[in-house]
């Protein structure tokens, strides 16, 4: 086995160790999570895959691609938060090794092993690699057909420094592959995102055409034929319903603050700062002068740039403001991480004290906050003055949560690992203080999962999701009042063939019902409800109110 299989082995292998466990050890949040999970018992349910469904009504939001991942890993391990996830923490171990290989194809094995340990030790990327949200998917897909493009422009140009030997083309037809599977698997911004990319670096290279018009529009064609394989079909067999729908749902989380969504227009660059750490810090100094001789290397870290602005404006553009909407620029602020201290190893450019201590406030900052939460969570009335005003957080601080004080270790953890990297980089150590930072971070993101996560899921929903699954063996109609969820459906699994009104809220208060009706509200929502005649007011706990209404009529 050659030196490079080796290695990949090796981070496969740690990339498993961490992303694999625990996954099913947390409920699915809402929206996303169990929104997507539900899509994919339904395609189990129904064993239908090619049309989409939520309540077993056709769903026009998302395109399919995650979901089959998603369906098959159910069709595996069972319908649940394990399969549910699983398919990302695969897509973890396949992006470390693809960055491992193509750092080490770009530069050397040191640069392989410093892009794969700068996206696996800073917070975010970590994180979503156990999660059950489709980016992680969407992100790679689109990366790899940038890369692709890029790799194709090298081998038309002969830009020095290049290693890719293929044919021209194959990269080119490969590019349009992977774009044709972001748009499979989220839709036309992954289009989107690359052709804007490409837009910026011909503006940069003054409207040279280093890849001309026909060649983009065999890009094109190639993407859209792989997406073909399902738009094209589903529009086929049931009609443009699907893109008219989709196409809508796009422009609405454009141009609108969707669901509540919103938030101020530094919202991502707070986001990836905080959620890059410590890549983020390292990203900062590769803007400044980096001193590459390879031409190839110095026009990937221009390309790089180019992404991760584009990236970053587009969604401070858009109105809907959620974390994962910038993941993408996780893959350049990690190569101008490695980047940069790749040089830094080799003395070609120097730490500056503004790093170093905005590391230390920030690690501070954070790190107490993480040793202080338990604390906070045994003592909840000292948080009770905050939520005054909101009935329902103020009663989510009611949850019986179990905390021991041993979770401080993680803030304890992550203030250690930034402070001995900080002592042995000044000692000049730098392959220990790089392993000690993101070997470290990536160590403490898996601890503060298993120690926190579980805890504050108990807080937002664990008891309406315990109401849910008690409603399983129920043939009965489950239903949240006046909130957003998907979990009454994944939760308590209702099973298709029920009344064709089941989606009328309205129908379910007041109509002639043909099975019980169990209803989910928060505290400071349940006026609607108490207003009607024949409802029965169950209990209360944890913010939420369950109520039942019987069956009006036989089924």
């Amino acid at each position: 086995m050659s030196q490079t299989n080796k290695n990949s082995l090796t981070i496969a292998l740690i990339a498993g160790l961490i992303y694999l466990p625990f996954l099913g050890g947390v409920h699915l949040f809402d929206w996303d999570e169990i929104n997507f999970a539900e899509i994919a018992r339904e395609m189990v349910v129904l064993d239908d895959y090619l049309r989409i469904h939520v309540n077993f009504i056709p769903f026009t939001e998302k395109p399919p691609l995650f979901f089959w991942m998603q369906a098959l890993s159910m069709e595996v391990f069972g319908i649940g938060e394990y399969a549910a996830r699983f398919p990302n923490a695969v897509c973890g171990i396949v992006t470390l090794v693809y960055l491992y290989r193509l750092g080490e194809k770009l530069v050397d094995t040191r640069f392989g092993w410093l892009w794969a340990g700068a996206y696996f030790g800073s917070i975010l990327p970590t994180m979503y690699f156990k999660s059950g949200i489709m980016d992680p998917w969407f992100n790679l897909f689109i990366f790899l057909g940038i890369m692709h493009l890029i790799a194709y422009y090298w081998r038309k140009d002969d830009v020095e420094g290049s290693p890719f030997e293929k044919q021209k083309w194959k990269y080119l037809v490969l590019a349009g592959v992977f774009t044709g599977l972001g748009i499979m698997l989220k839709g036309p911004v992954a289009y989107l995102i690359t052709g804007l990319t490409l837009g910026v670096y011909w503006i940069l290279k003054r409207f040279r055409f280093y890849i001309n018009l026909k060649e983009v529009a065999i890009y094109t064609l190639i993407a859209l034929a792989v997406t073909g394989i399902w738009y094209g079909v589903e529009t086929l067999v049931h009609g443009p319903q699907f893109a008219i729908e989709f196409t809508i749902r796009q422009w609405t989380i454009f141009s609108t603050p969707d669901a509540g969504h919103r938030g101020f227009p530094g919202y991502h660059f707070v986001v990836l700062f905080v959620g890059c750490f410590p890549a983020s810090i390292f990203l900062i100094r590769a803007h400044g002068k980096l001193f590459l001789e390879k031409n190839s290397l110095i026009d990937l870290k221009k390309w790089m740039i180019v992404l991760f602005w584009v990236v970053l404006i587009l969604f401070t553009i858009v109105k809907s403001k959620i974390v994962h909407y910038s993941s993408m620029a996780y893959f350049p602020i990690t190569f101008l991480a490695a980047l940069t201290i790749y040089q830094m190893w080799d003395a070609k450019i120097t730490w500056k004290k503004w790093m170093g201590t905005t590391m230390v406030v920030f690690v501070l900052l954070f790190g107490l906050v993480i040793i202080a939460f338990p604390w906070l969570g045994m003592n909840t009335e000292v948080l009770k003055p905050l939520f005054s005003k909101d009935p329902f957080a103020l009663k989510n601080l009611d949850a019986d949560i179990n905390w021991t004080g041993i979770e401080s270790i993680a803030g304890i953890l992550f203030i250690g690992i930034v402070m001995a990297f900080l002592i042995l980089r000044k000692k000049g150590l730098w392959k220990r203080a790089t392993i000690t930072l993101f070997g470290g971070i990536g160590v403490f993101v898996f601890l503060t999962i298993i120690l926190f996560i579980k805890k504050i899921e108990g807080y937002s929903q664990n008891a309406a999701i315990e109401f849910y699954k008690s409603k399983q063996d129920c043939d009965c109609y489950v239903v949240p009042e006046r909130f957003k969820s998907y979990g009454q459906l994944f939760y308590a699994q209702p099973m298709p063939g029920s009344n064709e009104k089941r989606a009328d809220k309205e129908w379910l208060k007041t109509g002639d019902i043909d099975k019980d009706a169990f209803f989910v509200a928060k505290v400071n929502k349940t006026d609607r409800l108490e207003n009607l005649d024949d409802i029965e007011f169950l209990y209360e706990k944890n913010g939420f109110t369950f109520w039942k209404r019987q069956a009006v009529s036989q089924p």
